[in-house]
């Protein structure tokens, strides 16, 4: 059942469209109990828009096609980032073996780059902060003792006024 209707969907990339698209199509699959079965033809379809990167058309698409399409793109990016984690992973170890290395220079740089992957933050600053807690009582003491020492008797100063000046 191809389900079809005209709505503006607010601005988005075209790959939270082809989201919400794959969504909707899914619904109402779900509530029809017709699910859409891509053929070899919506197969060959989304592998071929997969691979020009342009999902600009999407609406256009059969509901077979816009499912398989998003189940590529998913597969895409779980190998990307598989990939990037083997990346990372094959990076520290050929960082590691150049740690051992003869020359200082090089031993020494592969040491660097190690403390900077993430996770590891050798050269990372960091700042502690201790709050000490101090009851109602303890901080009206400590108050009461800085005003008396920045507090001056006013019977000193008229004295200190009201004396004879020195003849010098």
């Amino acid at each position: 059942m191809d389900v079809r209707a005209e709505v503006t969907l607010p601005q988005m990339d075209e790959r939270e469209e082809l989201e919400v698209r794959a969504r909707t199509i899914q619904l109402i699959a779900d509530l029809t109990g017709e699910p859409p079965v891509p053929e070899e033809f919506h197969m060959q379809q989304a592998r071929q828009i997969l691979k020009s990167k342009d999902l600009r058309h999407l609406n256009e698409l059969p509901n077979e096609t816009t499912l398989y399409l998003r189940e590529l793109v998913s597969r895409y990016d779980y190998e990307v980032v598989k990939n990037l984690a083997d990346l990372k992973t094959y990076t520290a170890h050929k960082l590691l073996e150049l740690s051992n290395s003869a020359n200082e220079k090089i031993q020494l740089g592969a040491l660097k780059l190690l403390g900077e992957i993430d996770g590891v933050d050798a050269f990372k600053k960091r700042t502690e902060i201790t709050v000490q807690q101090k009851s109602t009582e303890e901080i009206e003491r400590e108050l009461m003792e800085k005003l008396d020492r920045l507090t001056v008797d006013m019977g000193l100063v008229e004295e200190t006024v009201n004396a004879e000046p020195r003849a010098d």
